[in-house]
C-alpha cells in the first residue's frame, strides 16, 4: 500500500495555482489548494501533519500572508518544509522566512518547484526522528 504525498499549495491567482497544481500532480503529489491565507490556515489548523510540505505565495490579498502561514505551520510541525513563491517580496526572505525554507522568484519553471519540494522533503526526512512504529 502506498500513501500519497500531500502538499498544501497557497496561491491567490487562479491560473497560476492550476498550472502549479497540475505540475505537482503530474510529479506524483496530491495537492490541496487554498486561494487565500484564511483558507490555508484553516487547512493547517485542521491537520497540519497530513502535509508533506507547504508551498505558498507571499502576497495573498487580505488576511494572513505567506510569511504568517509558514510561521504558524512551523509552530505545529517544527520540520515542515516550506517553499515561498514571490514576484516581488523575495528580498524579505532572510528576515521573514522560516529557517530551512526556500524562496522561488516568479516567474519560475514548474520543474524548479518540483525539485525544491522534493529536496526539502528529503532533508526533513533526514532530520526528523524515526517514527518507531516498527514498520
Amino acid at each position: 500500500m502506498t500513501s500519497s504525498v500531500v502538499l498544501l499549495l497557497i496561491e491567490d491567482e487562479v491560473l497560476i495555482i492550476d498550472v502549479l497544481a497540475d505540475a505537482l500532480t503530474d510529479s506524483g503529489y496530491e495537492v490541496v489548494k487554498a486561494q487565500n491565507g484564511t483558507e490555508a490556515l484553516a487547512e493547517i489548523e485542521a491537520d497540519a501533519s497530513r502535509f508533506r510540505a507547504i508551498i505558498t505565495d507571499i502576497k495573498l490579498g487580505s488576511g494572513p500572508n505567506g510569511w504568517e502561514i509558514a510561521q504558524r505551520a512551523r509552530e505545529i510541525v517544527a520540520q515542515m518544509p516550506i517553499v515561498y513563491m514571490s514576484g516581488d517580496s523575495s528580498h524579505e526572505w532572510s528576515s521573514k522566512g522560516v529557517p530551512g525554507s526556500v524562496v522561488l522568484a516568479k516567474p519560475f519553471a514548474t520543474g524548479q518547484l518540483v525539485t525544491a519540494v522534493s529536496t526539502l522533503a528529503t532533508e526533513a526526512d533526514m532530520h526528523s526522528p524515526p517514527s518507531g512504529n516498527g514498520a
